[in-house]
């Protein structure tokens, strides 16, 4: 399902999502509004993306949003730049960058901002975060109000709520046994999208 968002006091104009050619947005998957997806990205069945409160959402090339995933945001003001966050490519309520891995369940709302090479775990849950580049969100973790550095790890489980536990984060080595999961998962993901994008589903 992709279609516009509606008119609204904090949405003065109707968006229909800008989604690549390449990319393989699943039929029982919703995109709704001001939404921007990029190259060989993969959407799953029962994702949603809904760029009609918080606005503008992001996805990068080759990233994959999995079964369920849910990326929302807080209603943002590109004015002031209320619940936005700075990227490379501009200012967005969720952006996420390229290659970057949404697994089952997972949400990210927004303001969010995830970088490039980053899996985030099952049933995860990323708010008013920002996570670096080459990072690892183990399943079920709840970060809330912090920035992670990049080449960091968060365990199962972890609640991180303060910059401190942010900061204490272990850094991943070549002993950390999920080191090469997302680059595993990315080209799986990108290998599906191709095949679903032949199937004219």
């Amino acid at each position: 399902m992709i279609h516009k968002n509606p008119e609204t006091e904090f949405a003065e104009k109707e968006y229909l999502p800008d989604i690549d050619d390449s990319a393989f947005i699943h039929p029982l998957a919703a995109v709704i509004g001001n939404v921007i997806i990029g190259k060989k990205v993969m959407v799953s069945p029962f994702a949603s993306m809904r760029g009609d409160e918080g606005q503008p959402l992001f996805v990068g090339d080759e990233s994959n949003i999995q079964d369920g995933v849910v990326i929302h945001a807080l209603e943002t003001d590109l004015e002031t730049g209320k619940n936005l966050m700075d990227s490379e490519q501009g200012q967005y309520a969720v952006y996420v960058g390229k290659r970057v891995s949404l697994s089952h369940q997972s949400q990210v709302h927004g303001p969010a901002y995830v970088g490039d090479d980053t899996f985030i775990g099952m049933q995860s849950l990323i708010l008013k975060t920002r996570i670096g580049k080459n990072c690892v969100v183990e399943p079920k973790c709840l970060l809330m109000g912090v920035e992670i550095n990049a080449g960091r790890y968060v365990s199962a489980g972890s609640v991180i709520k303060s910059q401190e536990e942010a900061d204490d984060l272990p850094v991943i080595t070549d002993k950390y046994a999920f080191k090469s999961l997302n680059s595993d998962v990315v080209k799986v993901n990108m290998v599906l999208a191709a095949g679903y994008k032949k199937m004219k589903l």
